[in-house]
């Protein structure tokens, strides 16, 4: 599945259920290099430093502040997620170049989606790059190609293509 990926793909490991697994984090780095996507780990923010990945993925339920005091190379990338603006702004201080916003969509896990027109209300209200989850499909796909946002992320929107 990740050898189809389109060309800007970032792939974000996160598994919240089991300890991590250094040697497959580090397998899944090698595949990534060798086929030029950027490698993200979630929620282990030091972990990503050691292993010297691409960044690191930083969830809602994260408020944490400690990583700011990391110091992180150059081309490290923050990445986090927010449902609201309180959260929008937890990330800002968290200096998260990248904030995905969900759902936009209903899903089969969240019913709340935030619709298209609150979407792009918060979108105004942050200087940060945005980028589209949940629920996306090819029924709705062109909605987001009009936000003007061409940043998606998705699970079972990739696995069916």
């Amino acid at each position: 599945m990740l050898n189809n990926l389109p060309k800007n793909t970032s792939v974000i490991y996160r598994n919240y259920k089991e300890a991590i697994n250094e040697k497959k984090i580090l397998l899944i780095k090698k595949f990534c290099k060798k086929t030029k996507l950027k490698f993200f780990l979630s929620n282990k923010i030091k972990l990503a430093i050691k292993l010297d990945l691409d960044g690191a993925y930083i969830p809602s339920f994260n408020k944490k502040f400690n990583h700011n005091s990391y110091s992180l190379k150059k081309k490290f990338i923050l990445l986090g997620s927010a449902h609201n603006l309180k959260e929008i702004r937890i990330k800002e201080y968290q200096k998260i170049e990248n904030i995905f916003l969900s759902p936009i969509y209903s899903t089969k896990n969240n019913k709340s989606a935030l619709g298209i027109y609150k979407f792009r209300y918060l979108v105004t209200l942050t200087s940060k790059k945005i980028t589209c989850l949940g629920g996306i499909n090819n029924k709705n796909i062109k909605q987001i190609q009009m936000l003007k946002n061409n940043n998606i992320a998705g699970i079972s929107f990739f696995e069916k293509h």
